[in-house]
């Protein structure tokens, strides 16, 4: 029989050891706090539907809790060193359906030890694999404690897709790694579906992935992801920069904000202005602006590949403009980039307000409202500028010249420009 006494005392001591409030465990189990409470008080026992979810917060196991006492006497199990294999296998059972894909290269599923993809690709005759990986930085951090779990696995995956496209390739497939204290099963399938839709809207696959359980090394409740990407190009027609010549135009394409670089700067400000989390910001919170997800440019470039127009292209993310678009540019040619032509969003020009962040240190932080430059033939700048305006803001912020020096910035931004 069932002692509610002893039980809830168990239940009690378990969760003070984990560092909860009755508060937390209840938002971890989606309940309120009066039903904790009444546990711990013994007036009522867990439902069934929550034990599982509650044996492996607490890091016990059921048949623990039901009993109130710990297992002391028998062996050690992997369960007691926090790792429930019932459990993780149960949840990768459910997350299977975030792995199905139309894709007939993928050639099997969740359960083989290593996931297979089919690359025949008859149409090129020298195809090149493109590979990268990529993680969403600190930013991770703040969406796993303002809520946007879901959201920053667009921006992992934007960003990692965004890395291989601007070389010409065409994203393929996906791998997930989620290194986390405890798996909490409605946190995990929130974000192996956050990863596969995002998947989806860049046209790739999420072919497979790992959990990794370390409750020993991260703290409950942290979940670390990075992901592994592979492309393919043609190998003619890979876009390096070496194509690059003087006359060619620099096009910006816009950001909607931060993407995934900066974070580290912006948490600083945070905590020195805790107050500025709930400003306004063009309709939006300061937080709400911060954790727009990375744009995707795929879609809207994918079509200029084989247009013989583009001689490079460079994502924007940590060192700015100048600190990525070097890496494309040919020795002995420069790219003049007119700051005065860039056109910013209010966030950067509110972070360096309230900041009192100086211009070189915004431009060497942030893209600043430029999220990916294009270098084009100048007599095909037009065309390339109204196809990609179909999807996102694009403009000419420079031109390629003869010189020793790969960037040269001339004027400034105007940071009142929204």
């Amino acid at each position: 029989m069932l002692d509610s006494i002893k039980v809830g005392h168990f239940i009690m001591n378990k969760r003070k050891e984990a560092g909860l409030t009755q508060q937390q465990l209840a938002d971890k189990l989606n309940l309120s706090f009066q039903a904790v409470s009444k546990w711990e008080t013994g007036t009522a026992f867990p439902n069934i539907e929550v034990l599982t979810d509650l044996a492996a917060l607490l890091q016990v196991t059921v048949d623990e809790i039901l009993s109130g006492t710990e297992k002391e006497k028998e062996g050690l199990s992997y369960s007691k060193a926090g790792v429930d294999i019932a459990y993780t296998d149960s949840m990768k059972k459910e997350m299977a359906e975030y792995l199905e894909t139309a894709d007939g290269r993928v050639l099997n599923g969740l359960g083989p030890f290593a996931s297979l993809y089919d690359i025949h690709f008859p149409d090129m005759k020298n195809p090149v694999l493109v590979l990268k990986s990529e993680e969403p930085g600190s930013k991770q951090k703040l969406a796993m404690e303002y809520g946007y779990t879901e959201s920053i696995c667009h921006d992992m995956i934007n960003h990692l897709v965004n890395d291989i496209v601007v070389m010409g390739a065409k994203p393929l497939a996906v791998l997930d790694t989620i290194v986390c204290g405890n798996a909490e099963k409605d946190t995990m399938k929130t974000l192996i579906k956050g990863i596969s839709d995002a998947c989806r809207e860049n046209e790739c696959s999420l072919v497979g992935g790992e959990t990794s359980i370390q409750p020993l090394v991260v703290e409950g409740g942290v979940y670390v992801l990075t992901s592994s990407i592979a492309g393919i190009v043609e190998k003619s027609r890979i876009i390096d920069g070496s194509h690059i010549e003087e006359g060619d135009r620099v096009l910006a394409i816009a950001s909607n904000g931060l993407h995934t670089n900066g974070y580290s700067l912006v948490r600083l400000l945070m905590d020195r202005l805790p107050g500025i989390k709930l400003e306004r910001i063009k309709g939006m919170t300061f937080i709400e602006q911060i954790m727009k997800p990375h744009t995707p440019y795929y879609r809207a470039i994918k079509d200029l590949f084989d247009k013989d127009l583009i001689h490079g292209m460079a994502h924007i993310t940590g060192g700015g403009i100048e600190g990525n678009l070097c890496r494309i540019i040919p020795r002995g040619m420069t790219a003049e980039i007119d700051l005065s032509q860039i056109r910013t969003l209010e966030i950067f020009s509110y972070i360096k307000r309230m900041g009192n962040v100086s211009d070189e240190e915004m431009l060497r932080t942030f893209n600043c409202g430029v999220g990916l430059c294009m270098v084009v033939k100048e007599e095909k700048k037009d065309m390339a500028i109204r196809h990609i305006s179909r999807y996102y803001d694009c403009y000419e912020i420079g031109r390629i010249e003869k010189g020793s020096r790969k960037i040269r910035m001339i004027n400034g931004v105007d940071w009142t420009v929204f």
